[in-house]
């Protein structure tokens, strides 16, 4: 009896250790999503403006970033579909099926392009998902643990994805990442940052401009459509990252939340458990002492 008492208590010690630990998770989670979707809010906002710059150079310029015989080229060049992917998942665990919605995601979506598949993985966690499922992974980038690390590891991307085509090792470039809905809710998407060719240029012309007169670009040469273009290709992945981060956490929020709720369930069963057992030791000894006084009694 002694001993059943004390080991519900030692789980139910155990178990309230086990709460502060993920309520203590669970405020950090609820902290980290306020900053990333803040920076999402504002890059929305300049991710637009860099697409009207654009626009903007496009139509005044009346020209196209990249003809078509230049594509052709780098498409003979690196070979027929030569496809590169950026990953962005996670490096921790307690995030639900953070990682295993999205590389389902990318196998699906990498399955129907024809061509060889060089994939960079943005987290330990997503990377071994890829290689469950035999997609080749080129590299691998640590997941940055705040908004300031992002520009750093954005620059690394960037610079290996200019390697790669240097080398004709890819043509296309599409990200992969978690972007967060309303609540807890995220859903994995897709974007095609490469080639800037003329389906690129379409969609661009496609914009409406916000008034009745376009702006005229003072200089609207080579380096202001390089400047354009290299904000361009910085902040979506910059914008990428920034949803992946606002998603992993919202993830690991809703899993600490559930955690708490088990955790609390667990504890009244294992609190109603003791008290039971309690209160059967405390009627066991009373009717102990009822028998014995009875005993005495009929002696007499």
């Amino acid at each position: 009896m002694s001993e059943t008492s004390e080991s519900l208590r030692r789980k139910i010690d155990g178990a309230a250790e086990l709460e502060s630990v993920v309520r203590t998770m669970k405020a950090l989670a609820a902290s980290s999503i306020t900053q990333y979707e803040r920076a999402v809010h504002s890059l929305d906002d300049y991710y637009r403006t860099v697409e009207l710059g654009l626009v903007a150079w496009l139509h005044q310029a009346g020209a196209v970033i990249y003809s078509e015989g230049e594509v052709r080229a780098r498409d003979d060049r690196s070979g027929p579909g030569a496809i590169g992917a950026v990953v962005f998942g996670s490096d921790q665990g307690l995030v639900g099926q953070f990682n295993e919605v999205l590389a389902d995601f990318v196998v699906s979506a990498l399955s129907g392009m024809p061509g060889n598949k060089n994939i960079w993985a943005v987290g330990e966690r997503v990377q071994g998902h890829l290689a469950d499922a035999a997609l080749p992974v080129t590299g691998n980038f640590p997941v940055p643990n705040s908004i300031g690390a992002i520009t750093s590891l954005v620059g690394r991307i960037l610079i290996e994805i200019d390697a790669q085509r240097e080398q004709g090792e890819v043509v296309q470039v599409y990200l992969f990442h978690n972007r967060p809905k309303s609540g807890a809710v995220y859903e994995p998407v897709i974007q095609r940052l490469l080639p800037l060719d003329e389906t690129w240029r379409r969609k661009l012309a496609e914009l409406p401009w916000p008034t009745g007169n376009l702006p005229e670009v003072m200089d609207s040469g080579e380096p202001t459509l390089q400047a354009l273009i290299r904000e361009y290709l910085f902040i979506s992945l910059f914008r990428a990252c920034a949803e992946s981060l606002a998603s992993e956490n919202a993830s690991r929020l809703a899993a600490m939340q559930r955690a708490e709720k088990n955790i609390d369930e667990l504890v009244e069963g294992l609190n109603q458990t003791f008290h039971r057992l309690r209160q059967s030791g405390i009627d066991e000894e009373l009717f102990d002492v009822i028998s014995g006084f009875e005993a005495l009694t009929v002696s007499r």
